[in-house]
C-alpha cells in the first residue's frame, strides 16, 4: 500500500485481524496492524457496527472484483492473481465510465490520486511477532523458541515481547525494560548484568572465578579444584567444583584442606571419594573443659538441722533436765 503525502485514512471492516474490539469512538486495534499503518503512513477508520452506510462503503467493491475480475477463473498462484488484477485495473475496469462521477477510474486516478502518492516501499514490511512470555526463575524468557535474559526483579512476571528481524523488545506494561538482538530458534542471548553479582559467574560459566573461590578456602583446596578443571573442556567439570565448595561449607575449611592435601599426594581427584573420606574420618576432638570449682555456700547449715527425728530428741533432753 502506497503512502500519501497528506493524511489519508482507510475505512476497514471490524475484522479481528485489524480491530480487536469494536467501538463507536475508540475501537481497540490489533497492535501488529496498527504498527503497519504507522509505518505506511495512513489512518485506520473502523466502520461502525451494524451501520449499512459504512458496511456498504467497505464491501461494495468486493463483488465487483470477485465476479468481474476473477469470475470463472482459478489462478494457479498468487503471482498470476496479481498479474490478472493489474491488467483488469488498467485495461478493463479502469476504462469503464463510472455511473456517478462520469469519469474513467484510470483517468481519475492519474489526475487526482497519483500525484498525491509517495513512492512505493522498496522493501517488504517487517511483520513483527507479539507474544507474552513469562520470566522463569533462571532469568530467561522464551520468544520464538529462543531464550533471552531479563533482570532479577522481573522473575515470575508475564511481559509483552515484540520480535522483528533484528531485535526483541520486552515491555512491562507500557514501559520498555529490555532489548536483545534477535536470535534464531534454539539460540540464547545472555546479558551478565541481568544476574546478581554472586550468580553472574555461574551463569556465564566463569571457570577462573570458580578457581579463585576454591583457592580462598586453602591452597590444597585450590589445587584440588585446579586438578578437577584440568582438561580441554573445563566447563563440563564445573559441577565437581560446586560439590567441592559444598564440602567446605559442610565440614569446614581446615578439615577439607587437610583431606585435599592427602588426596593430592595420592593423585586422587574424585569429589565423591573425597566426600567419603571426610565423612568417615574421625571428627576432631573437642578441647577439654576446665574443672568447674563450686564455691562454698555463705550460710551453710549442719545436716542435723534437716533430720526428721530432731523434735523427739529435743523432748527427751527436756525430760532429763531437772
Amino acid at each position: 500500500m502506497a503512502a500519501s503525502s497528506r493524511p489519508s485514512s482507510s475505512v476497514v471492516d471490524n475484522t479481528k485481524a485489524i480491530v480487536q474490539e469494536a467501538d463507536l469512538l475508540a475501537p481497540r486495534l490489533n497492535v501488529g496492524f496498527l504498527e503497519y499503518a504507522q509505518a505506511r503512513g495512513f489512518h485506520i477508520d473502523a466502520a461502525r457496527v451494524r451501520s449499512p452506510k459504512d458496511k456498504a462503503r467497505v464491501e461494495r467493491s468486493v463483488p465487483t472484483v470477485r465476479d468481474d475480475c476473477f469470475g470463472g477463473e482459478r489462478p494457479g498462484s498468487l503471482d498470476e492473481a496479481r498479474d490478472r488484477g493489474r491488467r483488469w485495473c488498467a485495461s478493463e475496469y479502469g476504462l469503464r465510465r463510472h455511473t456517478r462521477t462520469q469519469r474513467l477510474p484510470k483517468e481519475h486516478f492519474d489526475a487526482e490520486e497519483r500525484p498525491a502518492l509517495l513512492p512505493a516501499p522498496t522493501e517488504p514490511y517487517d511483520v513483527p511477532l507479539w507474544c507474552e512470555p513469562k520470566v522463569a526463575r533462571d532469568h530467561f524468557a522464551q520468544v520464538a523458541k529462543a531464550l533471552y535474559t531479563l533482570p532479577t526483579r522481573l522473575i515470575g512476571k508475564t511481559l509483552r515481547a515484540r520480535a522483528d528481524r533484528a531485535t526483541v523488545r520486552f515491555y512491562d506494561g507500557a514501559g520498555l525494560v529490555k532489548v536483545h538482538a534477535r536470535q534464531p530458534p534454539g539460540g540464547k542471548s545472555v546479558d551478565p548484568s541481568d544476574f546478581p553479582p554472586e550468580k553472574a559467574a555461574y551463569a556465564m560459566r566463569d571457570v577462573d572465578f570458580l578457581q579463585r573461590e576454591a583457592a580462598r578456602h586453602g591452597d590444597a583446596v585450590g589445587g584440588f579444584a585446579r586438578a578437577l578443571l584440568a582438561g580441554p573442556l573445563p566447563w563440563t567439570r564445573m559441577r565437581h567444583v560446586y560439590a567441592l565448595l559444598g564440602l567446605c561449607r559442610r565440614y569446614g575449611d581446615a578439615r577439607v584442606q587437610e583431606t585435599c592435601a592427602t588426596a593430592l599426594a595420592a593423585e586422587m581427584t574424585d569429589v565423591r571419594r573425597l566426600g567419603r573420606m571426610l565423612a568417615r574420618a574421625a571428627p576432631p576432638t573437642p578441647p577439654s573443659a576446665s574443672p568447674q570449682v563450686i564455691p562454698l555456700a555463705r550460710y551453710l547449715r549442719p545436716p542435723s538441722q534437716y533430720a526428721l527425728p530432731l523434735a523427739s530428741r529435743e523432748r527427751d533432753n527436756e525430760r532429763e533436765d531437772p
